[in-house]
């Protein structure tokens, strides 16, 4: 027993494999770094049209689309862990199956979602109630934007595909190019040619297509796709994929239900307090930028392992990329320790903002030690298609934790939201981590 042991701990600190791990969380983390930089140029552009109409109200036709794609984020979750396991088997069949029926779906509720834009609109315009000015540019810039619903979706499950299969430096190269287009577009248009918010508009949908069209490419060239055929689309081959995607989806809503009720209940008690929540917010983004990459590298490697019907090999995976996250979290959690202020200071110049804001520092520094544990096990159970496992996580973490805590301790307000999320972020890595250990212990990992 105490040889074996000793034998995980050599494969454990194998540092090949923790090479692996980094090389493929790197381009991930700059890939997801790369897309808030080149938007601050699209915010740039809004903000030197002459009236702050423009980036207020292209800032919300953008929320409404961008979280209506975020809903459907389960489309990536699902293709990145059923490509990686089809890699760990090393079959090319189920590799294809993989890709056409995730961008098949991908299309239809692309499709739907750009059929459905006017309901789609109307509601986003319900809950913002803007002014008439700043109607008419939401409704200019949304117009156009739809229009790549299409491109948008199918390019969540060719990213989700391509992170799978472990090509995580092409995804970055891709990202890339597309942010630089969407800025380069945007200037262009804009000042150039006088297109005003549809130039803007016109230049993300640009970029979208270009994702799609660069992803098809990557992935078709020299990568061993078969053709598609239309047994792929029997229900019986579909039937997989359709319900890992439900049980995401609902994960998915119930997440966004959870964040949505900080945002909005947080605006209740005044702008004061709703500037400030926006501003925590922005720490949680910051954070999700290194958790997220290290999360997406579990992914692959563990749905690989998984293919490969090796449950030793998945329990290592998890062991290093609990390792690596517990170092990021750290990492930003001492950072927001040393620079919190500072970097409040940067994200406003008002006294009174900041102050008050500053209060909530030690809120800021727990979240990224208390987070890591549900980023990175979330990435664990998508590689391992677990997604039931995320759902009932989410629900249960939401019921027991997240609601109840809040509901107790109501009269501290504000700081009683921050500290209910802080407690679903807790439930959630609590719920996942014992599932997976019972699953590990019971044998059931690759069943």
């Amino acid at each position: 027993m105490a040889i074996s042991s000793a034998h995980e701990q050599h494969r454990f600190w194998h540092l090949a494999s923790h090479k692996q791990l980094i090389l493929l969380a790197l381009p991930m983390i700059l890939s997801n770094i790369t897309t808030p930089l080149i938007g601050m140029v699209d915010t740039a552009v809004l903000g030197h049209m002459g009236s702050s109409h423009y980036l207020a109200g292209a800032a919300i036709a953008s929320l409404i689309l961008t979280q209506t794609y975020w809903l459907c984020g389960f489309i990536r979750m699902s293709s990145t862990g059923l490509s990686a396991q089809a890699k760990g088997e090393q079959n090319n069949e189920n590799k294809s199956r993989v890709f056409w029926q995730s961008c098949s779906v991908a299309l239809v509720i692309g499709l739907a979602i750009w059929a459905a834009q006017t309901p789609l609109l109307t509601l986003g315009i319900h809950f913002a109630q803007p002014e008439a000015q700043l109607l008419n540019v939401i409704q200019q810039y949304f117009s156009v934007r739809i229009t790549g619903a299409p491109a948008a979706l199918v390019n969540l499950a060719i990213i989700g595909w391509l992170i799978g299969q472990q090509k995580t430096k092409q995804v970055l190269y891709i990202q890339i190019f597309a942010n630089l287009l969407n800025a380069g577009l945007s200037i262009l248009l804009v000042f150039v040619f006088d297109a005003g918010v549809k130039g803007v508009a016109t230049a993300s949908v640009a970029a979208e297509y270009s994702i799609l069209i660069l992803g098809v490419w990557v992935a078709v060239r020299g990568m061993g796709l078969q053709k598609p055929h239309w047994g792929l689309w029997r229900w019986s081959s579909l039937a997989q994929l359709m319900s890992l995607n439900g049980y995401s989806f609902v994960r998915n809503l119930a997440l966004q239900l959870c964040l949505a009720f900080v945002i909005f209940q947080g605006a209740r008690f005044g702008p004061l307090t709703a500037a400030s929540n926006a501003i925590i917010m922005q720490f949680f983004a910051l954070i999700a930028l290194g958790l997220d990459g290290i999360a997406y590298a579990v992914e692959a490697l563990t749905g690989e392992a998984k293919g490969k019907k090796d449950a030793s090999e998945i329990n290592r995976v998890v062991m290093r990329g609990l390792f690596w996250s517990s170092v990021v979290a750290s990492g930003y959690s001492l950072s927001f320790l040393v620079f919190g202020q500072q970097i409040i200071a940067i994200l406003t110049d008002l006294p009174e903002l900041k102050d008050f804001t500053a209060q909530y520092l030690l809120i800021i520094w727990l979240l990224p030690i208390v987070s890591h544990w549900c980023f990175l096990l979330d990435g664990v159970f998508v590689g391992l298609t677990r997604a039931k496992a995320m759902q009932n996580s989410m629900l249960l973490s939401a019921a027991f934790f997240f609601f109840p805590s809040w509901w107790l301790l109501q009269e501290y307000q504000n700081y009683a939201l921050w500290v209910a999320l802080l407690l679903l972020m807790l439930g959630r890595g609590l719920s996942l981590g014992g599932y997976f250990a019972y699953l590990y212990r019971g044998g059931r990992l690759i069943s």
